[in-house]
């Protein structure tokens, strides 16, 4: 069993920036495709970045194309979301995920492809 523990939401104001991190507990993280959600309650939780296990693949929604990183330390077990240029609609829960199959960018903003969740950190960004 794998545990995804997030940290670093917070407040930001409008253009600012955070780093959100990801640290991972069992299983074998170094194999697996990880990647960050975001949701806002009443709407479907929606993709926000996938980075492959070796991080020869990262991939971004349309949204934040630009604005966020992500990375990866497999020495450490942890992942990253680098938020810069933060927008008011960019508040969400955020939530890393780990992916135990090697399609990493195949339906790689689809939730069900996931099989490991952290408990999500809150990201609020004032205007």
């Amino acid at each position: 069993q794998v545990q995804l523990v997030e940290s670093g939401g917070g407040s930001v104001q409008d253009g600012g920036s955070l780093k959100l991190s990801c640290v991972a507990a069992g299983g074998i993280f170094s194999a697996y495709c990880m990647g960050w959600f975001r949701q806002i309650p009443g709407l479907e939780r929606e993709a926000v970045a996938v980075i492959s296990a070796h991080s020869e693949i990262t991939l971004y929604a349309d949204s934040v194309k630009g604005r966020f990183t992500i990375s990866r330390d497999s020495d450490k077990n942890t992942l990253d979301l680098q938020l810069n240029t933060v927008k008011p609609e960019d508040s969400a829960t955020y939530y890393c995920a780990a992916r135990r199959d090697g399609y990493c960018a195949r339906d790689w903003t689809t939730p069900e492809r996931y099989d490991y969740w952290g408990q999500g950190t809150q990201v609020t960004v004032s205007s």
